[in-house]
């Protein structure tokens, strides 16, 4: 395909359907662990069988308030749920319980790298089922698909951005900081490859300079952050192609196909008529005091944003403290590691250098390692005092990582303190200038950058514990003599 974007520009906004993490339903008393038997997870009320009622899970609300206030939205003093007339397999009741004209949550922004995303709101739903497609001949010689309702009943959070991006980089950016706030407040894991989060993408095209937007597709099935950003720009250019062919683009919901990489048309995108709205009759207009809100707002736990800047303030570069906030678990540990004293620069270089590699490879987390918080502080503690040099250190985290043994006791057992007498370095120094004759010579002439050369060669021969600072001393006076 060919590059349109000089000539278009695009309009994207997302619909983020985060899976709240509450033990049960929302309006409803089973489970919703993912991962059981199919179809364990359900009960009269999911199934919608007559003369059963749904109950408000209290959980839910409190977590939407929370999300609310992390989004910088307005929380009203009253919502209403409404039912969602549309019949599919999965959806056992016929209708899906969400929130229409009354959200929870309206208005707020979430913070990219160069600007706000506004938010439009955020409401509370049920999740439908899930359907399963054969793809083997079944009983009549054909495909069949079986109906697994354990996430139905699964209480979202859906929350609508305004059409404020402009590129697939500010929307994949506005997705990740939004899972980062989600996971950081406790409401949603983030997980995307369970689903426990899906981000549905609408997007148009216009022509650079119009004020108007153009007829926007919906992209479903988007479930990587990759997916997302292949799928905008998959859509961009085919939008594009239409316009330049002088063809129109339909207003439609699109699949995305990872494998293909393309999306393709799934249905004529329908609007808030087509699902007759109307006040859900089960279940009461929801008020919510500002006292309730301000008890959750006192909950509120430190912020992805806050976390960057108190990293900042420690020391950190935006970058390194943008990486750390990425990785919660990581972040969390740090915290742990700063609570005791530890150095901030120091502990965030060994934890995105030789930590952050090891956990890679062995793709487990920092809490699955066996670097404990206090054995780390150790380490560095060693490393602070001169009492082991900073490769030494280097070596032996990773040493902990393996078998959690003591950083002092390891120190110890391998000799690894650092040589920091005279005494000790001074002969080794005189026996390999003795050794070295011509480069020596050549130092002397004014190749200066042989130092580096006889530095190593001390290194070597103390087994890298001599002291950096008392060895380069010596060592040039050696060679000034």
């Amino acid at each position: 395909m060919s590059d349109y974007k000089d000539k278009y520009e695009m309009v994207i906004g997302l619909e983020v359907h985060a899976q709240l993490k509450t033990n049960t339903k929302i309006f409803a008393r089973e489970g919703c662990e993912f991962g059981r038997d199919p179809n364990t997870e359900t009960s009269a009320v999911t199934l919608g069988m007559p003369g059963v009622l749904p109950v408000l899970n209290k959980e839910c609300v409190n977590m939407a308030i929370l999300t609310g206030l992390a989004l910088n939205s307005n929380i009203p003093s009253r919502c209403k749920f409404d039912r969602k007339q549309y019949f599919y397999p999965d959806l056992p009741k016929g209708y899906q319980i969400s929130q229409y004209d009354e959200p929870i949550c309206q208005g707020g922004w979430v913070q990219i790298s160069n600007k706000k995303i506004g938010i439009t709101r955020a409401h509370l739903e049920e999740d439908a089922g899930k359907l399963v497609h054969a793809g083997a001949a079944g009983l009549y010689g054909s495909s069949y698909s079986l109906v697994d309702l354990n996430r139905a009943g699964t209480p979202l959070l859906e929350i609508v951005s305004e059409p404020d991006m402009r590129s697939s980089e500010e929307a994949r950016e506005y997705v990740e900081s939004l899972r980062n706030i989600l996971k950081y407040i406790g409401v949603c894991d983030g997980n995307l490859e369970e689903g426990s989060m899906r981000a549905d993408a609408n997007i148009s095209i216009r022509p650079k300079g119009q004020k108007e937007f153009g007829t926007r597709a919906e992209i479903k099935n988007v479930n990587s952050f990759k997916a997302l950003t292949r799928a905008l720009e998959y859509e961009f250019n085919r939008q594009a192609e239409l316009l330049e062919e002088g063809k129109e683009v339909i207003q439609e919901t699109r699949l995305w196909d990872d494998n293909s990489g393309i999306t393709s048309s799934m249905r004529g995108k329908e609007d808030a008529h087509d699902y007759r709205y109307f006040p859900e009759p089960d279940l009461m207009p929801l008020e919510i005091s500002k006292e309730w809100v301000e008890k959750i707002k006192n909950s509120m736990p430190e912020l992805p944003t806050q976390k960057m800047e108190r990293y900042q303030k420690a020391g950190l570069s935006e970058y390194d403290a943008s990486v750390l906030v990425n990785q919660m678990d990581m972040a969390l540990y740090y915290d742990k590691l700063l609570s005791k004293g530890a150095d901030a620069k120091t502990a965030s270089n060994f934890l995105m250098g030789e930590v952050a590699a090891y956990l890679k490879e062995e793709k487990i987390t920092i809490e699955e390692s066996k670097l404990t918080v206090e054995n780390f502080v150790k380490l560095l503690e060693l490393l602070k005092k001169g009492t082991i040099s900073n490769n030494i250190a280097k070596s032996l985290v990773i040493e902990i990582l393996k078998t959690g043994k003591d950083a002092q006791a390891l120190v110890e057992e391998k000799g690894l303190s650092v040589i920091s007498d005279e005494s000790s370095i001074l002969p080794i120094i005189q026996k390999i200038l003795e050794a070295n004759p011509e480069q020596v010579k050549a130092y002397k002439g004014g190749k200066d950058k042989l130092f580096g050369f006889f530095v190593g060669q001390a290194m070597k021969e103390t087994k890298g514990r001599a002291n950096p600072q008392l060895l380069n001393k010596l060592l040039k006076e050696e060679l000034d003599k």
